[in-house]
C-alpha cells in the first residue's frame, strides 16, 4: 500500500513540476495608447517585462517606454533586433525607445543576455 502511494505521489508532482515549467501562461496584450501623430506604450522591467505583449497600429512611430525596476544584470539592455534596437536601460528611470512600425506581424525583443522576452504584436 505505501509503495501505490508513494508512486502517486511521485506522479502527481513530476505532472505538477512538467506543468509548472513548460505550461502556455496566458499573457495579455496592452495596446499603445495613441497622442496626436504617435502611439506609447510603456514596459515594466521586473522580473520580466510586464505587460509581455503590447499592442500597436501599423505606420504609426511608436514610443516605448522601459521602467527598469530590476537591478539584475541581464535587464541592462533590450534588444529588438527587428527594429535596429540594442540600447541600455538606467536603472529607475524611464527610458524611451522610439521605432516606426511599417509592417504588421509579430516581434519579439529579448533582454541583453536574450533569457527574457517579451512581444510587439503590429496591426
Amino acid at each position: 500500500m505505501n509503495k501505490i502511494i508513494v508512486l502517486m505521489s511521485t506522479v502527481l508532482l513530476v505532472g505538477l513540476i512538467v506543468w509548472w515549467f513548460f505550461g502556455k501562461r496566458k499573457v495579455e496584450a496592452v495596446t499603445a495608447t495613441k497622442q496626436g501623430d504617435k502611439q506609447i506604450v510603456e514596459i515594466v522591467v521586473d522580473g520580466g517585462y510586464k505587460p509581455g505583449v503590447i499592442e500597436l497600429e501599423r505606420g504609426m512611430p511608436t514610443e516605448i517606454v522601459f521602467i527598469r525596476k530590476d537591478a539584475s544584470a541581464c535587464f541592462e539592455e533590450v534588444v529588438l533586433p527587428d527594429f535596429g534596437v540594442r540600447t541600455h536601460l538606467p536603472l529607475n528611470k524611464p527610458y524611451t525607445v522610439t521605432i516606426d512600425p511599417k509592417e504588421a506581424g509579430e516581434y519579439k525583443y529579448a533582454c541583453g543576455m536574450n533569457m527574457f522576452f517579451g512581444k510587439v504584436v503590429v496591426k
